[in-house]
């Protein structure tokens, strides 16, 4: 009797959060500044994004910052043309995006694919802001927010959910099994206590540059906590 066949070898992967995590503050915000200076939306409309931005940057991801970010950023592309949002993503990643980033969790999504790991940005962000950056780094891919197109037009509507919260961790679960990922050996890496069903499905979490929650949770659960801001703060004294 032919022997049973051998069910494929699983990969490992690292998931890592975009905003203050992989950059600092919101990739939403740095996308609609892009966008205002291009004509996209009125100076008062960019102001009010500022100040959701420094609202962000000051306390942290929380759900109700996150929906007004999505909230306001759907109301102002609604009308446009793809193809044009599409076009900014380039511009966008090298005059803002990338003098945002944090070179040390860059580093580390870098060394994970180097040990041969997969590398994915998952986040609330529109997944043409997370492919672009994962794109411009060398990772993986990007799973992000999907807004819909119709007749090549953006809507201002979602494609499902905001990706956030249990649904960063429904999505990572169902690439797992797309990718044939362990998620047992695989890593997650976020500031948010939002962030922890993604943390939590896999089996090793680590806190960057974590917010009051989350730090107590990593605590608790003995994860590594990475904290480049203050590491910013004793390097600029």
């Amino acid at each position: 009797m032919p022997n049973a066949p051998k069910e494929s070898t699983k990969i490992e992967a690292a998931f890592f959060d975009v905003d203050n995590t992989i950059i600092r503050g919101s990739s939403s915000f740095l996308f609609g500044k892009a966008a205002f200076k291009r004509g996209f939306f009125s100076r008062r409309d960019f102001w009010r994004f500022a100040w959701q931005q420094a609202r962000f940057i000051a306390r942290g991801e929380t759900l109700t910052t996150v929906d007004e970010i999505r909230d306001r950023a759907l109301g102002l592309i609604e009308g446009h043309k793809a193809d044009d949002l599409a076009a900014l993503t380039d511009e966008v990643y090298d005059k803002y995006i990338c003098p945002k980033l944090w070179p040390e969790t860059v580093r580390l999504a870098k060394e994970h694919i180097a040990a041969g790991r997969e590398v994915w940005l998952v986040t609330a962000t529109p997944k043409q802001i997370a492919d672009v950056i994962a794109h411009r780094l060398g990772l993986t891919g990007g799973l992000g927010t999907v807004v819909e197109v119709k007749d090549g037009i953006l809507t201002g509507k979602l494609v499902g959910e905001t990706l956030h919260g249990k649904h960063k961790r429904k999505a990572v679960k169902a690439l797992a099994k797309e990718r044939n990922i362990s998620l047992k050996n695989s890593y997650a890496y976020s500031d948010s206590v939002n962030d922890l069903p993604m943390m939590t499905v896999v089996g090793h979490a680590v806190a960057v540059n974590p917010d009051a929650a989350l730090k107590r949770y990593a605590v608790a659960a003995e994860w590594p906590i990475l904290d480049f801001k203050k590491r910013e703060l004793r390097a600029n004294k």
